[in-house]
């Protein structure tokens, strides 16, 4: 156990050094993660061997993987029903256009200027067709949009480009079987049950130091993350509909909410975004950058293409459309898992894979440092409960609104 508090304390230090970058160089706190975690597995890996970190540590995948699961799912809550009712075809349409665009640019790029096979190509093509949801939530909570009828039709369109995603892998590389149908047949029970159910129980057992609460939801969460692993799906996406379906009840309860991200945000997300960074091998990059300036060029442009003409549409002023578009060209949770899950059945080989998860975790940094230099709508930051110039949008927006003691 020796090892594994050390450990354990060389990744919370890497944690609290990301925190402070974020703070001095004022971007947020997911991104100075990822270039934290890059550049400690260089640093660390070429002076005290590449064990030290141990990214692939079970217990670190473990919180690394619940980082993601809550991350996803306090973003599905943040979904205000009634804005996406009003919304719905302008969230479909985005999220939709940003899946397709990118999808079928980097997939002819991979195949015709990059000379991969044609299963290698369309694996490329569902890898970077992604937006993440991690990321874009974090930005947007860093700077309070989340609350915003902007921020929640955004992440909207993010979850229809991953559920798009996840369709397409499933179809193309592990087709639907008995164990898929369960599983959705399993999910749609729970869907329907979980909002009446929730908040009655809640309402019962709940407002205890026990903190049943939170017990619950990670409950829900793994369960049907479980399900949804057996079932050759991915664990998130089950996370961003239990949200989804309980925005109307527990997104309402800031008092849960502001707990769950202290745990999220304190615990579980350093691990996600730092192990994210250290998968990227500079080396490799080095000694073979053009595959990956090809993907991540290639899914920005296409992206842009498709998204931004989107935005004016629907008559987003071009500020909104700027910040939107690059918001939506940023990929991680889905985008590796779709690069790990080609290696392991060898539809890429290794240093096609590097190439695509190095151009992945640059699109969670690049596209969002664009945006937030040149794109941000300021003029939306006066909506949101808290400021980026120091302030804490989370801490605001539970004092501005009454909740239960803790």
């Amino acid at each position: 156990m020796t090892a594994i508090w050390a450990q354990a304390a060389l990744w919370l230090g890497l944690a609290l050094i990301a925190t402070l970058l974020s703070i001095w160089l004022k971007v947020a706190t997911a991104l100075s993660e990822i270039v934290v975690g890059t550049i400690a597995q260089l640093i660390l890996g070429a002076a005290l061997g590449g064990a030290l970190l141990a990214n692939d540590a079970s217990w670190l995948k473990f919180l690394a993987g619940a980082g993601a699961i809550v991350l996803t799912f306090l973003a599905g809550a943040e979904l205000d029903p009634a804005v996406f009712r009003r919304k719905w075809k302008e969230a479909g349409t985005i999220g939709l256009v940003g899946f397709v665009a990118p999808f079928l640019g980097c997939t002819a790029l991979a195949r015709w200027a990059m000379g991969w096979s044609g299963d290698a190509s369309w694996l490329a093509g569902i890898a970077m067709s992604t937006t993440s949801v991690a990321v874009v939530y974090a930005v947007m909570l860093e700077f309070g949009l989340n609350v915003t009828e902007y921020g929640k039709v955004v992440l909207a369109a993010c979850f229809v480009n991953d559920l798009a995603t996840v369709l397409a892998l499933g179809f193309l590389f592990a087709p639907f079987s008995a164990k898929t149908l369960v599983f959705v047949g399993v999910a749609i029970v729970v869907f329907a049950v979980l909002p009446w159910v929730t908040p009655r129980f809640f309402r019962r057992f709940g407002n205890r130091p026990s903190e049943l609460e939170a017990k619950f939801l990670m409950l829900c969460l793994f369960g049907m993350g479980a399900l949804a692993a057996w079932a050759d799906s991915e664990a998130v996406l089950p996370a961003y509909l239990i949200g989804m379906v309980l925005a109307g009840t527990v997104g309402k309860d800031h008092a849960l909410i502001r707990r769950l991200r202290t745990l999220t945000f304190g615990l579980l997300t350093p691990f996600y975004f730092i192990r994210a960074g250290s998968l990227v091998s500079i080396p490799a990059l080095v000694a073979a950058p053009a595959a990956m300036l090809f993907l991540l060029a290639g899914k920005m442009l296409t992206k842009i293409v498709g998204v931004y003409p989107m935005t004016q549409v629907y008559g987003s002023p071009r500020r909104e459309a700027g910040y939107t578009t690059m918001l939506m060209s940023t990929g991680l949770t889905f985008g590796t898992i779709s690069a790990l899950f080609g290696l392991s059945h060898r539809v890429i080989d290794q240093a096609q894979y590097s190439a695509l998860v190095a151009a992945v975790v640059l699109s969670a940094v690049v596209p969002t440092l664009i945006a937030n230099a040149f794109f941000l709508p300021r003029h939306l930051l006066e909506q949101a409960p808290g400021r980026p110039d120091g302030a804490s949008p989370v801490r605001n927006e539970v004092e501005a609104t009454p909740g239960r003691a803790t």
